[in-house]
């Protein structure tokens, strides 16, 4: 694409040409100068006061035909990381995309002080139960200096483990994780929410490091139920903070790949998902057993009846925990509010309908009975799926 369409305006000074090289020689730019003019011009059409882009992008294109990249001021990497959020396909909690917190840590490379920004952004989101929306945005992958990697799928996550007798104890979306912490040396407990290190690389070829989570960073929520005294009996637990540390937050084709994010959660993220999926807890027989159900057939909807209590202890408990949660009947409105407001300003909703419609109930919810703008994979700013070293 080149330079297309970045025709000075009048009177502005014209870049030297010369100077620059021909398309062709271009390929090896490390950053793509096509997708940094189309951010520089997303924001200054964004923000008010903003002004006239030209100036920002004979910069930026002059600092990548330097250098082979350039660097975002504050206010871009804040307007790109909360645009990312605007444009997450999957997610349904979009309303509040500009409240998202941005923490500039770009120029953290030492995988001691990325563990230390993510305890903070931990102690910061979680704000004493009533959870903020933040991002840490590391340093950013460079020519010839890869940035670090956080190697957690999210900053707080529980381990799993393989038995003696061919079982799992634990969240068996954290086995791999706990063997590699286990190899590199971290001592793994015996239960079944053992909370695990925080595993990072600085480099490719890297011994990564790990660091257990300070007790002050994790804030849990024990599960009881709000008929069934029972319930708490069966000793399921949830933290409060769902902050995303695996994906690549790209911003005008510069890649940050430690760049962990969170908002808040749903109920039935927990009470749906992480502790029914039969690939995770596993916990919807137990749940049905204790409750009495017939679950000789499948036609006694033992699955629905058990799976609506599991969901209502998951939002009594952080309720009375005063831990934010929403559940999915107030969400699906929240997001339809968040179409309309984007609908007005002449923007589309990308928005994945497999994810956004909540997995309980979702023909009683209005995200149900609709369908969604298109998901364009090359739109930007974005999260994306991490490039593995």
């Amino acid at each position: 694409m080149g330079h297309t369409g970045l025709a000075p305006r009048p009177g502005a000074a014209v870049p030297d040409q010369a100077r620059r090289q021909p398309p062709a020689a271009r390929a090896a730019d490390f950053t793509d100068p096509a997708e940094a003019a189309a951010f520089v011009r997303q924001f200054h059409a964004e923000q008010p006061g903003a002004g006239d882009p030209q100036p920002r992008l004979d910069q930026v294109l002059d600092e990548i035909d330097r250098t082979g990249t350039y660097r975002h001021t504050p206010e871009e990497l804040a307007f790109g990381a909360r645009v990312a959020w605007r444009n997450a396909a999957r997610c349904i909690g979009r309303l509040y995309w500009r409240s998202l917190v941005v923490r500039d840590l770009r120029e953290v490379h030492d995988a001691d002080q990325v563990a230390q920004g993510c305890f903070d952004h931990l102690r910061l989101a979680t704000n004493g139960g009533r959870i903020r929306p933040v991002i840490t945005v590391f340093a950013p992958d460079r020519p010839g200096r890869p940035a670090p990697r956080i190697l957690n799928a999210q900053l707080v996550r529980y381990a799993g483990y393989q038995t003696p007798d061919g079982g799992r104890l634990g969240d068996p979306a954290g086995l791999q994780l706990a063997a590699r912490a286990r190899d590199l040396g971290w001592k793994p407990g015996e239960g079944r929410f053992d909370v695990l290190p925080l595993l990072v690389q600085e480099r490719p070829g890297d011994r990564p490091q790990w660091y257990e989570l300070p007790d002050d960073t994790t804030l849990e929520v024990p599960l009881s139920h709000p008929d069934h005294p029972w319930f708490a009996e069966l000793g399921l637990r949830w933290y409060a903070v769902p902050a995303i540390s695996d994906q690549t937050l790209e911003i005008g084709g510069i890649r940050y790949p430690a760049a962990p994010f969170n908002g808040w959660y749903m109920g039935t993220e927990i009470g749906a998902r992480n502790l029914t999926d039969a690939d995770r807890y596993d916990q919807l027989a137990v749940v049905a057993e204790r409750l009495g159900l017939d679950t000789s057939n499948d036609r006694t909807l033992w699955k629905d009846r058990a799976l609506v209590e599991l969901n209502r202890a998951v939002l009594h408990s952080y309720q009375e925990a005063g831990v934010t949660m929403t559940d999915h009947h107030t969400e699906s409105e929240r997001f339809l509010k968040h179409v309309a407001q984007e609908r007005r300003l002449g923007r589309p909703t990308p928005a994945d309908w497999s994810w956004i419609v909540p997995p309980v109930s979702g023909g009683l919810t209005p995200v149900y009975h609709r369908y969604y703008d298109p998901v364009d994979p090359s739109l930007r700013p974005a999260f994306v799926a991490r490039t593995p070293w």
